[in-house]
């Protein structure tokens, strides 16, 4: 048995940066797929965790399809807006509720009234938003910016986060009483390294997808290629694979993609080895909390002789005894100062990709890096939303 999801305008935006795709073959993804219909029949509020660019719109998008709501399905990224906006985008606003507000309007939860709304990023939302957003969980009814009446609602909310709420809880950069609020039914959606009889049904899926566009016919894999894809870590999941096939489509010849079509370029420092066409392992079972994220352990490691040798961390905690016994000041400030300027030369300037390696939100470190001189003013505006739907306009 095999299920595809897909974006419903998934041909018409072949530049998305959202996972249009997801294809359930793998036993995992079969076992994962029957968890998230049995979800979708009740009301229950979920929360979807899982990398970028595993997929976690289009869980969402099938949850509401399988739920049988007849409302609309209604997608907004909470990284997508600054502070001083994402409250009236969320909850709406009278005429008059603060300047430039000409007339009132319907927020989100509104527009998707009856039907289902899913809060990407959930993790990016200020604190002050999360004490309101868990009251209209509460209530089911919000208030706009500048009123008093509440406006009932009827809307499912489906939320999703690529970091660990619980550790953000545990940092105090989430509010406890709304993570379990919203944890209710939990899916978490594996990376693609977990599920590795995917790979393969995914790649030919989007040569199908490409190939007409291409003007080609029969566009085949050949079995070295096949390897190489099946061996490949895939830090950027299905939006990776898409893209990586994509451009193999291109530059291929007579139809055929062989290993040099294809653009396995790791991000990471640790897998930047060119790759080999190897027969694929088994993953690693991993909790999930920490699944596919890198582990730092502040002890030391034997070799595979069994000698102890010291990591990296270690390195760190000795440096930091060294500054403090020093009478180093200002050392909070200046080892904060120094973290953020690594990571971020680390990520090619990416703020995306240092977030996630830091284990932060975008908005967060939007903060640091404005507070240590790495992103000016002028440089901070709000990502795009990856769903321009319009909210209505209420007189």
């Amino acid at each position: 048995m095999e299920k595809v999801l897909t974006l419903p305008d998934s041909h018409a935006a072949p530049l998305s940066i959202r996972a249009k795709a997801l294809v359930f073959h793998d036993p995992g993804s079969l076992a994962l797929l029957s968890h998230v219909e049995r979800i979708a029949r009740s009301d229950a509020t979920v929360l979807v965790i899982g990398e970028t660019g595993t997929g976690k719109e289009l869980i969402a998008r099938h949850i509401h399809t399988t739920s049988g709501r007849r409302g609309p399905f209604v997608a907004v990224n909470c990284g997508a807006f600054s502070e001083t906006l994402i409250d009236a985008e969320l909850f709406g606003h009278e005429s008059g509720a603060f300047t430039g507000a000409s007339q009132a309007r319907a927020g989100w939860f509104e527009a998707a009234n009856g039907g289902t709304l899913f809060l990407d990023e959930i993790g990016d939302l200020p604190l002050a938003l999360q004490v309101k957003l868990l009251r209209v969980l509460q209530e089911r009814q919000v208030v706009r910016l500048g009123s008093r009446r509440g406006i009932a609602l009827d809307v499912r909310l489906v939320a999703a986060t690529n970091i660990d709420l619980a550790r953000a809880v545990e940092a105090q950069h989430f509010r406890a009483d709304l993570y379990y609020r919203l944890s209710v039914a939990g899916v978490r959606l594996p990376p693609l390294r977990e599920r590795p009889a995917d790979i393969l049904p995914l790649a030919r899926h989007f040569i199908l997808g490409y190939q007409s566009r291409l003007g080609m016919e029969q566009v085949q894999l050949s079995p070295a290629s096949q390897a190489a894809l099946l061996s490949y870590s895939w830090p950027g999941n299905i939006r990776e694979l898409e893209n990586v096939i994509h451009f193999a489509l291109i530059v291929c010849r007579d139809e055929v993609i062989e290993v040099e079509d294809l653009k396995l370029v790791p991000l990471s420092r640790s897998s930047s080895s060119p790759v080999q066409p190897v027969a694929p392992t088994a993953p690693t079972a991993l909790s999930e909390a920490t699944a596919g994220e890198p582990s730092i352990d502040a002890g030391t490691a034997p070799d595979h002789q069994g000698t102890v040798k010291s990591t990296p961390m270690d390195s760190l905690v000795s440096a930091w005894r060294e500054l403090l016994a020093s009478g180093q000041t200002d050392l909070f400030d200046k080892t904060e100062s120094a973290l953020i300027h690594a990571a971020y030369d680390f990520c090619h300037q990416n703020q995306v990709r240092t977030a996630r390696v830091l284990g932060i939100t975008r908005n967060m470190l939007r903060t640091h890096l404005k507070r240590h001189g790495l992103l000016g003013v002028q440089d901070d505006e709000p990502i795009p939303a990856h769903e321009p739907t319009e909210m209505p306009d209420l007189a």
